[in-house]
Formats: structure tokens, sequence, C-alpha cells
């Protein structure tokens, strides 16, 4: 089964909604130029509520690691998603000042930008592919070219793939990739930062569905 993250995630209601469709990681954004940026009040209530059922996850963009680690501690996160210009080393040190999982993300702007997810893979838990747009970091509903996902080459790190991913495409997201699992933000809103409960539905029903038809 291909697993589910919902990202975007801003307030307790949604975080309940996605977590009670299926999902199996929940998305929560500290970076303060995102239109879907969590509070960290709420991300704390999100964690409290919620932590022992799915993966808490903080998305964050080249923050400092004091930032970082006191909001990591705060909320409780399972996972730390790194979707900024994050170094190796740093990711390391994430991982030993927060005892989080992490997860590092690439922009698939060509082959060269997924072939540098090879440099973290003894250093992260899980590599993210997500579309390349200019001036932005993510969440922007493009989908990329699939097939690029190949050059991680026989990866051991299990990948999340990410990019414009919609009840209507995750099927052939998965068919093409067979990621570990898949991420949406955009594709499951109703505005940015509000879910929409049937398009989370509707995006988990595929996944199965999708899941189903893919060889063991």
């Amino acid at each position: 089964m291909v697993r589910v993250k919902i990202c975007g995630v801003t307030n307790l209601d949604d975080a309940l909604l996605a977590t009670e469709a299926g999902a199996w990681a929940l998305g929560m954004i500290f970076a303060p130029v995102s239109e879907r940026r969590c509070e960290v009040a709420e991300a704390e209530r999100i964690a409290d509520e919620l932590r022992r059922r799915v993966e808490v996850t903080g998305v964050f963009a080249n923050a400092s690691l004091d930032e970082l680690a006191a909001i990591a501690d705060a909320c409780s996160l399972s996972v730390v998603q790194l979707h900024g210009d994050e170094g190796p080393a740093y990711c390391t040190e994430v991982a030993r000042r927060t005892g989080a999982k992490v997860m590092k993300a690439v922009r698939a702007r060509d082959k060269a930008s997924v072939r540098a997810l090879l440099a973290y893979r003894d250093r992260v838990d899980f590599h993210m592919i997500d579309a390349y747009v200019p001036d932005k970091l993510g969440g922007t509903g493009e989908t990329f070219a699939w097939e690029l996902a190949k050059e991680r080459a026989e990866s051991h790190v299990p990948l999340v793939l990410s990019g414009g991913i919609t009840p209507d495409n995750v099927g052939d997201a998965i068919a093409a990739v067979r990621p570990f699992a898949v991420d949406s933000a955009s594709g499951t809103e109703a505005a940015p930062g509000r879910k929409d409960p049937a398009k989370v539905a509707a995006l988990i029903r595929a996944v199965e569905q999708a899941s189903a038809r893919v060889p063991a």
C-alpha cells in the first residue's frame, strides 16, 4: 500500500479529517513565506491529539537549527521535512538535535537535481521529489516529468512523490514511480490552507486502487 501524506495542514479539524480518512502523515508548514503556514500553537494542538496515529511532520526551508529544534520539540514532530537548500551535514544535525526522522526534498528541475539526493542516502530517512517552479519552494500544484525519479537509481531510501498530486493523476504517478508515499497539498484543498473533505477522500481511495494494481 502506497502511503499518503496530506500537507499544508493548518488546523486541527483538517488534521482530524485527513487522519480519519487514512493519511499516513500530516505536513504542517513552518516556512514564514508560505500561504499555508501553520501557527506553532495550532501545530501543538494537532500533535497532542494525533501523534500516536500519524507521522506529525514539520516542513521547513532554510531555517536556523535553533528555530527548527525549538519547533520540533514544542510540536512533538516525528518527521522533519527539509524543503530548502539544506546540505547533508545539516540533515545529520537535525536528526541529532530533534530525534525525529528526516525527509529531504529536492525540486526536479533536471536529472542532476534528482541525482543530488544520492548525497543524502545515508543521512536521511526519506527522500522527496517535488516539482520545480522558479522562485517557489513547493505547493505550486505543478507536476514534473515523473521519469526523472529514476535518476535516484536503486536507492534504499523510501521515496515520497510530490508535485501537483491529485485524485485524478495519482494512479498514473504511482504506476510510473512506485513511490513509498505520495504527498498532496494543493490537490486536496478547497482553498490554500483549507482541506476539501471530498478531495482528501478521493485521493486516498485512488491511492488504494492504484496500489492494488502495482505488482509486488
